[in-house]
């Protein structure tokens, strides 16, 4: 077999360099939030399991199904900010909206829901707002100006 690699591992004389460090730069671009992106997943994580964690799935079925599907966007919202950044940080701000939608959600969409459950989508919806808007801040300010 034919080596085709030079005997030193200095790319500085590569004819695409250049196109490879903005290329490079681009990737890393908006991932100054990378350590809330977990957080994030885990919140999710949390809002969709809550209903059998604090047992409210016999007195509250609507919103057993309703956290259910909000702790899955919350989800995917984490997984896309870590596989796409630079496209998904924009949709910080609907996180956001997202826990406002869980705050007020027990009176909206429960039966007139028990204290526990009421703090329990009060927790939910504050901690999504802080992240979405540490997300949206940080997105904001890592974006170049021209």
């Amino acid at each position: 077999m034919a080596n085709v690699s030079p005997g030193r591992s200095d790319i500085s004389t590569h004819p695409d360099v250049s196109e490879m460090r903005v290329r490079y730069d681009r990737m890393l671009g908006g991932r100054d939030v990378a350590l809330v992106d977990g957080p994030v997943f885990l919140l999710g994580l949390y809002c969709a399991v809550s209903p059998w964690i604090l047992h409210y799935t016999v007195s509250q079925p609507a919103l057993v199904t309703h956290n259910l599907i909000v702790g899955i966007a919350i989800g995917l919202l984490a997984l896309g900010f870590t596989a796409a950044p630079a496209r998904m940080y924009g949709l910080s701000w609907a996180m956001c909206a997202l826990g406002v939608w869980m705050i007020i959600a027990p009176w909206v969409v429960g039966d007139s829901p028990d204290a526990g459950v009421a703090v329990n989508n009060i927790i939910i919806g504050a901690l999504a707002v802080i992240l979405g808007a540490m997300c949206a801040f940080t997105a904001a300010r890592s974006v170049p100006k021209p």
